[in-house]
């Protein structure tokens, strides 16, 4: 092998990594949303990570395109849930005491 050769297939070799581990990213951000999306969904992590693993980038618009089942957190909060506060401002515990020792 001459010195071209060898510099044409290590820059080949380069490429193609960058490329697998571009794919390996997608199979793997399918596979944690179509778990994530299928729970909300009422179906169980299971189904979307299973979908998202075997189909990949498919498996994952299967997920979305599911229904949502009754009472799902996908029905009740919507697909995107509103962020609740933190921390419920003070009061006394009971609303008729005033805080009155006496």
């Amino acid at each position: 092998m001459n010195g071209h050769a060898a510099v044409l297939l290590a820059t080949t070799e380069g490429a193609v990594g960058g490329k697998v581990l571009y794919l390996l990213f997608a199979w793997l951000i399918s596979a944690a949303g179509g778990a994530l999306i299928a729970d909300r969904k009422g179906y169980g992590e299971r189904v979307g990570l299973t979908l998202g693993l075997l189909l990949s980038v498919v498996g994952l618009l299967i997920v979305v395109l599911l229904p949502g089942r009754p009472g799902s957190k996908w029905r009740v909060d919507g697909w995107w849930p509103r962020r609740r506060r933190r921390f419920e401002p003070a009061g006394p515990e009971n609303p008729g005491d005033r805080g009155d020792p006496a």
